[in-house]
């Protein structure tokens, strides 16, 4: 043999010895990318102040105005009214004042008993209002100033350089992430097979020009927010690097699947920024989605246990994942019968149906994640909690009905709390999930030293274990910070939102994630009974994929900051120009306060509410 042949055996050899000591301080390095990515979006989501935004005001007989922050304004007596008229002849919901996306506004008299007074003609429905206009309500009167369009730029720029000047830039984070992405790939391809590691290599490398592809969209259409996509594609690659190091050949379809997933999330956007476009989607939507479900319930394929996949030649595909998006859509479309009294019969109808086939199916942990969106949609349009308690106690006579004539739900719950009494039937999948991850530690075995991957419906139902066992269950903690912060930013958005459609949208969806996020990981590790969901954007499924990225634009759309998100049309910023101020008419005290000349302003409207 000679030297040089010497040598390089030495060096394989060398390399070969060092190699799990560099993967253990890669996987640390790791770590420390992943929670720089979430340091920095969290910084970018919460480190800038929430200013709303203002769409017109209401001037008040004694010189107080009201900013109009929403498209849908509350008027009467209550505290949490945007338009606080503190007077007894008020009621407490007594009028909203709405604004539709071409910028027309509308009064609509709640308290169809007395109505309000439109320039002293009495209004029992709703009537067009214009600038100027004299709206009395209980004897108030109010005057109604939409913003121009000129006005609207300016509070657009005011916002966009304060936002300007907080925010940090989404360079450094896809960076960052291109990081993360690199130290990911080491970990999988010095472990894959050689005849896989050319499509662990194209499948990276595709993840990192799909985000870098998406920010530069962003940029041309002069969006600057990039924070969610950014966690979106933190949960992705490590996805792929669970599928690369489970089913290689499914790495194809996974980049298929976020492609078509990101194409879906583009048009979403586009379609939302039409409100009026949105809710007059609810009726085909609905329709469509009742038909795909009824098709499942007929002629779907049952997989493990439940019968929720529909096989079309070599595709398959769940179409519960896909009728996240109609359910959420049509139970958030109500605007134009917001203030109807029977506005909450499509809906539960429609829940109802989609709950009872899942149901059928035996899908009952989508089921379940159906009802808490469910509930919270129903909060949000009535704040009528003893309804609410009604809906729970009779899903929970529904839940023990369904014990009763489905007894292998009934053995889950059985071994809920202890699986390892249950450890070779009931509890096999949880026991060697927390045994898996147990032996992973911090920072995890590597890909080819895991073995809970081999266990049946690991890389979906248990999916929060693989990565704990084969990355550490720091890595698998990061997994569930990518998700709640976009979902605490999405709550925190809602109450600026521009419109409460928005506002139900997002909070549904969130509610949706949230409780989906739950049942898998703490399903897993016996926290809560396993219902066999998918852990949004990890797990192995291109259904999940696609659904996910949808629900991503109900998410983007509550997100008020200036130029964040497609899914809200910006104003135009034409060059400024001196508007004249509109001056409200002088105050008087003729009709109600007619004969009370000795009644104090302050007592009427209240010290706190004027400016």
């Amino acid at each position: 043999m000679c030297d040089c042949e010497v040598f390089m055996a030495a060096f394989l050899s060398n390399m070969s010895a060092a190699l799990p000591a560099a993967l253990w301080a890669g996987r640390v390095l790791l770590l420390l990318a992943a929670v720089w990515v979430l340091l920095r979006c969290g910084l970018s989501l919460f480190g800038q102040r929430e200013e709303p935004e203002v769409w017109g005001f209401i001037s008040l007989s004694n010189g107080a105005r009201y900013d109009l922050t929403h498209w849908e304004n509350m008027i009467g007596r209550m505290r949490s009214a945007d338009v606080r008229v503190n007077f007894p002849s008020v009621s407490r919901c007594h009028a909203a004042l709405c604004r539709n996306d071409q910028g027309q506004w509308t009064v609509y008299p709640v308290n169809h008993s007395s109505g309000v007074l439109l320039n002293g003609e009495r209004k029992l429905e709703s009537a067009p209002v214009k600038a100027g206009d004299c709206i009395a309500v209980g004897g108030v009167e109010l005057y109604f100033f939409p913003s121009t369009e000129t006005d609207e730029a300016k509070v657009a720029r005011r916002r966009a350089r304060e936002q300007e000047r907080r925010r940090l830039s989404p360079v450094g984070t896809l960076l960052t992430l291109n990081l993360f992405q690199v130290l990911l790939f080491l970990q999988v391809f010095f472990t894959a097979q050689p005849e896989n590691r050319l499509s662990v290599a194209l499948t990276f490398g595709a993840l990192a020009a799909l985000a870098w592809g998406l920010y530069g969209l962003y940029r041309a259409a002069q969006r600057t927010a990039y924070e969610l996509e950014t966690l979106v594609f933190l949960l992705i690659s490590i996805g792929a690097a669970v599928t690369a190091a489970y089913d290689p050949d499914s790495l194809l379809k996974l980049v298929c699947t976020v492609v078509i997933g990101m194409v879906l999330f583009l048009l979403m956007s586009g379609v939302l920024r039409s409100l009026h476009m949105s809710i007059r989607a609810r009726w085909p939507v609905a329709v469509a989605a009742g038909v795909l479900l009824a098709f499942n319930v007929v002629l779907g394929e049952r997989i493990f246990g439940a019968k929720n996949w529909i096989s079309i030649g070599p595709l398959s595909f769940q179409p519960s994942e896909l009728v996240k998006i109609a359910f959420v859509l049509v139970g958030a479309a109500t605007l134009d019968r917001l203030f109807a009294k029977r506005n909450l019969i499509f809906t539960i109808l429609f829940s109802a149906y989609c709950v009872g086939c899942l149901a059928l199916m035996s899908d009952f942990g989508t089921a379940l994640i159906f009802f808490v969106a469910f509930l919270c949609i129903a909060f949000l349009r009535t704040g009528d909690l003893p309804s609410i308690a009604m809906m729970v106690a009779a899903a929970a006579f529904g839940c023990g009905i369904i014990l009763r004539f489905k007894p292998y739900i009934a053995d889950r719950f059985a071994a809920w709390g202890h699986v390892w009494d249950y450890a070779q039937d009931m509890g096999y999948q949880q026991t060697r999930t927390m045994s898996a991850m147990a032996s992973g530690g911090l920072f995890g075995v590597g890909p080819e030293a895991g073995w809970l991957k081999y266990v049946g419906a690991a890389n979906t139902d248990l999916v929060f274990g693989v990565v704990g066992e084969e990355f550490g269950f720091l890595l698998a903690l990061c997994c569930v910070a990518a998700m709640v912060l976009p979902i605490v930013f999405t709550l925190r958005c809602a109450a600026v939102a521009r419109s409460s459609f928005y506002t139900i949208l997002s909070c549904a969806t969130a509610a949706m994630l949230v409780c989906q996020m739950a049942l898998n990981v703490l399903g897993a590790v016996d926290l809560l009974p396993l219902t066999g969901v998918t852990f949004p954007f990890v797990s192995i499924g291109g259904s999940s994929m696609i659904s996910c990225w949808g629900l991503m634009a109900y998410l983007k759309a509550a997100d008020t900051r200036q130029n964040a998100s497609f899914a809200l049309r910006a104003p135009k910023l034409a060059p400024e120009k001196k508007a004249p101020v509109p001056k409200p008419k002088a105050p008087s005290r003729d009709g109600f306060f007619a004969d009370r000349p000795d009644i104090p302003v302050d007592d009427i409207f209240g010290k706190e509410d004027r400016k």
